[in-house]
Formats: C-alpha cells, sequence, structure tokens
C-alpha cells in the first residue's frame, strides 16, 4: 500500500477515535448543567431528609442506574487499578457529602464559587510561571469579596463556609484520580468509583434520616436528582476526562459558579448581591485564564 494512502487510513482511524473536537466540551457542559439544577431541585428536599440524607439517596440511586446501566463487572478489573477507583469514590462521596451540607447553609452560587478553587488548585499545582501569581491574586481577591471578611460582605454560615473548602480539596483529588482512571472501558470507572462513594454516604445519611428515606415522594424525587445530579453528570465527565487535558478539563469547569448561581436563582430564587457576583466573576477568571495560559504553554 503506497505510503499516502497509509497515511490517510490512520487519519481516518484517528478521527473515528477521536470524534468531533466539540464533543467533550459540550458533554462537560451538559454535565454542569445537569449537576446543578439537579443540586437545586435537591434543597428542596433538604427539609425532609437534611442533606445527608438526599446526599445518600443522590449516590446510592446512581450506583444501582450506573451498574444496571453499564455493568461493569463483564469486563475484568486489572488489580492495579483498584485502589485509584477506591480513592476516586471516596473523593466523589466525600465531595457529595461536603457540598451539600455547605448547600444547605448558604447559596449555591457562593458554595460552587468556593468549591472551584479546587480545579484552580489543580491548574496551578504544577506551574512555576510568574503570570499564574496573578490569576492566583484574582482568586484571592474573589474569594475575600465573598467571605465574611470584610464590612461589605454580605452574612455567610461559618460552617457552610468550611464545607465548601472541603469539598474543594476533595473536587482537586476527584479530578487527579478521575484522570487516572478514565482509561477504563465501557463505563467501569463511573460505575466502580460511584459504588466505592456509596460506601462513605449512604452510612451517613441512613443513620441521620432513617426510614424518612423510604417515603415513595422522597424516593422519587430522589431519583431524579441522582439521575440529574450523579449518573448523568458523571457520565459525561467521564467522557471529557478520556479526551480533555487536566488543563482544559479546569477551564471549562471555570463556568461552573456563574451556572449554579443561574441555577439557584431559576428554581430557587437565590438572588446574589453585586458584590457577590463581582467576587464569583473574579473566581471564574482566575481559574479560567491559568487553564488558559497553562493549555498555551503546553501546545
Amino acid at each position: 500500500m503506497p505510503p499516502d494512502t497509509d497515511g490517510a487510513t490512520l487519519a481516518r482511524e484517528r478521527a473515528a477515535h477521536d470524534g468531533p473536537a466539540a464533543a467533550p466540551l459540550l458533554a462537560l457542559l451538559g454535565s454542569m448543567v445537569s449537576t446543578y439544577v439537579g443540586a437545586a431541585i435537591a434543597k428542596h428536599l433538604f427539609p425532609q431528609v437534611g442533606s445527608q440524607g438526599v446526599t445518600a439517596l443522590r449516590v446510592g440511586l446512581a450506583a444501582c442506574l450506573l451498574l444496571a446501566w453499564f455493568r461493569p463487572w463483564r469486563r475484568p478489573l486489572a488489580r492495579a487499578h483498584v485502589p485509584d477507583l477506591l480513592v476516586y469514590g471516596a473523593m466523589l462521596g466525600c465531595m457529595n457529602l461536603l457540598i451539600y451540607g455547605a448547600f444547605a447553609r448558604i447559596p449555591i452560587g457562593i458554595a460552587v464559587a468556593i468549591e472551584v478553587t479546587g480545579p484552580l488548585l489543580v491548574v496551578l499545582a504544577g506551574s512555576r510561571r510568574i503570570g499564574d501569581f496573578a490569576w492566583l491574586a484574582c482568586a484571592v481577591l474573589g474569594l475575600w469579596l465573598l467571605l465574611p471578611v470584610h464590612a461589605h460582605a454580605a452574612a455567610l454560615d461559618p460552617l457552610g463556609v468550611l464545607l465548601a473548602g472541603g469539598a474543594a480539596l476533595c473536587w482537586a483529588m476527584y479530578i487527579v484520580f478521575g484522570k487516572r482512571v478514565s482509561a477504563l472501558q465501557g463505563g467501569q470507572a463511573v460505575a466502580w468509583g460511584m459504588l466505592a462513594a456509596v460506601l462513605f454516604t449512604v452510612p451517613v445519611g441512613v443513620f441521620h434520616a432513617g426510614a424518612a428515606l423510604l417515603a415513595p415522594g422522597v424516593l422519587a424525587a430522589g431519583l431524579g436528582v441522582a439521575l440529574l445530579s450523579s449518573a448523568l453528570p458523571y457520565s459525561l465527565e467521564m467522557t471529557a476526562l478520556k479526551r480533555l487535558p487536566r488543563r482544559v478539563f479546569g477551564l471549562v469547569v471555570s463556568a461552573s459558579p456563574a451556572v449554579s448561581a443561574l441555577a439557584g436563582w431559576l428554581v430557587l430564587g437565590e438572588r446574589l448581591a453585586p458584590l457577590q457576583w463581582l467576587a464569583i466573576v473574579l473566581v471564574m477568571l482566575a481559574s479560567a485564564g491559568s487553564a488558559l495560559t497553562a493549555a498555551t504553554v503546553e501546545k
């Protein structure tokens, strides 16, 4: 076969494997919209079963859906992947518990603006460029405007702020270990990871809410939250993680605070002050800018 034909064949095979360039970006955007619309709906359940109970429903039902859909046991799982899957699932479960606890105490948009600093840390962790310190300063300024540490800041529940900060650390670890297991085939990573997350979330939720979790209305609403906030978005995220560099992932995720704030406003009527919106924009700018400059250097 002539050399140019070989090259054309390889190009076609690569294109078939990679697919449209926009597909992973659209998958990640769809994941964010689904997650925060589901989170806004979930907040309506907090008075009945608490944030811990809603987390248990979300993760537990999502695990059942993902296991039934992907049936990951059909493919052998290498023993070397097990530790990474366990950490990935643990971070997934802890992140859900912490951020839902934050949602119960502070507006969703503010909680996510704090949480998104986790992906920002992932982007900046390996950088030594002077310009990245400007993005870090931008993020710090945004958080300073957001948090109740100056006279013009709105009052926020301190525990809610701490929970959102813990979720940020878990999100950073989720990205790191999610990238490690994203090469697994057939939805294995997200299905096994969600099952691992069940071990950390369901016992807490059952201890807190008990039999109230089994009420038909609560179960039905929990199923909707599981679909919107876990099963669908984590599947889409894993698709994106397979084909997006870690820093590009962080760039797209920088829109999370705006998406979540809009979901909180549309579904829950949560209105943020102009200074809070400015703070959110600064955090988004820091996350997007650092990811964009990092991706440019990689090229």
